[in-house]
This record gives structure tokens, sequence and C-alpha cells, in this order.
């Protein structure tokens, strides 16, 4: 992603908790500590770019994890055009069925960026987003929707050359905007919430100027409600991401993401993203945010 702000922040370590077991009979609420597990789990793969064959395996792990959940799982293919030549891409794609007709997708990428000379493993780009979907996942798996719910997890967000362009980036999310746009997905899409970095235990969410106003207030708004206040501060700045090909389409979208990641942001894009960065505590937060949201939307 590309932003128009870099500020400070403070990392300390954590203890890895281990993959946390689901019951159907418990209710209905996020897991910090799986979503963190999820994380460490993808983060094992390695460095994981789009093309590689770390992402490959990821991606079966991930439809691996999907499918005993029950939604449709779908791999929308497609060939990114990049500066470094064709490379092959999959975005995966869990449908969660309700019955009004509409729908709400949470979106986030789960490819890693190349770096060259640094072994860059980005456990919060985009480990974080790969774990928080896929506990987000297990608590749609125990309920019933009223609006489809679609879970998407991005191939190609990072740039492939070292500067962010706008066609040098966002492979899967442009892909899939189109493709939405063709087959009549986009005009039933109620809202689209992209997470993204969302695992830094000093966690800061600043609002992205570019993303919908109105979603942007229901999250902020929740956040306060439920006492997380704190962590979703009110200044922030203009934000590039994988929500802004669907804002270009016309739909309502919004980017939750914390660009506030070590002392002068020195962790992001470094070899610095590890696992002891993250804390379930923050995967919490966004996550008891995120599931409050869609029942809000679904009322709506």
């Amino acid at each position: 992603m590309h932003c128009a702000f870099r500020v400070a922040s403070l990392a300390c370590s954590i203890i890895l908790l281990p993959l946390a077991a689901h019951s159907a009979s418990q209710p209905a609420r996020f897991s910090g500590s799986a979503a963190l597990s999820y994380t460490a789990k993808a983060v094992s793969f390695g460095e994981r770019p789009s093309g590689s064959d770390a992402i490959v395996k990821l991606r079966a792990w991930i439809v691996a994890q999907l499918k005993p959940l029950g939604p449709t799982v779908v791999l929308d293919s497609f060939t990114g055009h990049t500066p470094a030549g064709l490379v092959p891409m999959a975005n995966i794609i869990a449908k969660f069925p309700g019955s009004s007709g509409k729908a709400i997708a949470v979106t986030g990428h789960y490819d890693t960026k190349r770096i060259p000379m640094v072994h860059f493993v980005g456990a919060n780009d985009a480990g974080s987003s790969t774990g928080f979907l896929l506990e987000l996942a297990h608590v749609l798996a125990r309920q019933k929707h009223t609006d489809d719910i679609y879970l998407v997890w991005f191939d190609g967000e990072e740039a492939v050359r070292a500067e962010w362009s706008e066609a040098d980036s966002r492979y899967g999310s442009r892909h899939l905007a189109d493709k939405w746009m063709a087959d009549g997905t986009l005009s039933k899409l109620k809202a689209l919430i992209n997470i993204d970095m969302v695992g830094d235990k000093n966690l800061d969410i600043a609002p992205d100027l570019n993303s919908s106003q109105s979603l942007r207030d229901l999250i902020w708004r929740t956040a306060e409600s439920l006492g997380y206040g704190k962590y979703f501060p009110s200044q922030g700045g203009a934000i590039d991401d994988d929500h802004m090909p669907f804002i270009a389409s016309g739909a309502n979208a919004v980017d939750i993401i914390d660009l506030d990641y070590g002392p002068q942001n020195s962790y992001w894009h470094t070899a610095q993203d590890t696992m002891d960065k993250l804390s379930a505590h923050s995967f919490q937060v966004v996550g008891d945010v995120i599931v409050q949201v869609l029942a809000k939307l679904q009322a709506q």
C-alpha cells in the first residue's frame, strides 16, 4: 500500500499461541489468539511473493482450512502483467450465503513483497490479513447471514518493482473489481471492508481519507462503543490500498490499516516485520469491531 503519512510507534515481544480449536457450540465470537496463530502458520511458509512456490503452498493451506467450514470456495485465477513479466496469480474467495440478494465483502491480501537481499516474511504485511480473515471465516461459519458475506484473500497487492505505482500494485483487487463490475456482483455489494496490517501490538488505525465516509463513521462509532476508541484516532491521511479499485468502480469501501509500524515506521517492508511485533489483543480489537460492523450492516 502507499500512503500520504508516516508516524512512529514502539514494539515489544509476544509469546505465540497454538492454533485454537473452535466448537460449533461456542458463541460466534472472534478469537484474537486464533487469528495470531493462523498468522504464525502463514508466516511459516516464508517469503510469499506472487508466483512463488511458497504462495502456492500457502494458498492450498488456506483453501484446506476453509473447506470444512462450509463456504463456497472459489479460486479466481488470472495472470498479472507485471514489470517483471507475466506472473500467475489467484484470489481466494469464500462465500457464506445469505438471503437478501445483497452482499458484504471483507478483504485482505496474502502475498508478501519481494525485496532483494532482504529476508522479508511479512508477519504484519500480509500475514495479519491472512490470519485475520481465516479466523473471521470461523466466526461466519457459526452464524446465519442476512446478506451474502464474501471473504477475499487478494494476490498481487504488492508492487513488483520497488516503487508503488498505479500499474504495478493491487493486481488482484484490480482484477476482481473489473470482474465484479462485469458480472453484476458489484451492483449488489453493500460494503467492502479491506483489512491490512492489523496485528501491530501498538495498534493505531488512523482513518483513510480515500475511504467511504459513512463506513468510516460506522466503524469508528462501533470501536468507541466497544471501548476501543483509543485504537482508532481521528486524524489520518489518504491511503492507496486494495479498496481503491472498488472505490473507483463506485463501491462503498473502506480501508482498515495501521501504518504506524515501528519507530518511524521502521518495521514496514523490512526484515523486522516478524511475529514478535504482533499481539493477539490487536487482532481481538479489530475482530470485535468488524464482527459488530457486519451485524450492523446486515441490519440495514
